[in-house]
């Protein structure tokens, strides 16, 4: 099990920590593993993307619904990555996203995971995690 903020990452299977602060266009990290810590060393800036991959047919069926509902062409190109903002949705296309999505998979969301849904990934994933319930 791992968990996660903006500057630490600690894995609770083994007592290590991992920590990055900013430093100009760089960062440095130190380490260290049951109390025995590293030195620091600086690091290229990382990025770190966690996703809980939604199945591909939620994925396509969310792109549907978007798709209808802004009124998209066919052929605009609308992916997991693809934010509702990028595509034209201003907030009130947002809430008739999801309300949609709620008709579709028959599901409840609530105002405030309504208001952490960005990407169509991040709603096809918040529907899944519903669905499992």
């Amino acid at each position: 099990m791992a968990s996660f903020t903006a500057s630490h990452v600690s894995f609770s299977a083994v007592p290590c920590s991992f920590k990055q602060n900013q430093v100009s266009n760089s960062r440095i990290a130190s380490l260290s593993f049951s109390g025995k810590g590293f030195s620091s060393r600086k690091l290229p800036v990382l990025r770190f993307r966690v996703a809980c991959a939604a199945k591909p047919e939620t994925v396509n069926k969310v792109i549907e619904i978007v798709k209808k509902q802004l009124a998209l062409p066919e052929d605009r190109d609308v992916s997991g990555e693809s934010t509702f903002a990028t595509l034209g949705a201003d907030s009130l296309d947002t809430v008739e996203i999801v309300m949609g999505l709620e008709e579709e998979f028959g599901i409840s969301v609530e105002e405030e995971s309504a208001q952490s849904i960005a990407t169509v990934q991040d709603a096809a994933d918040l529907i899944e995690k519903l669905l499992e319930k």
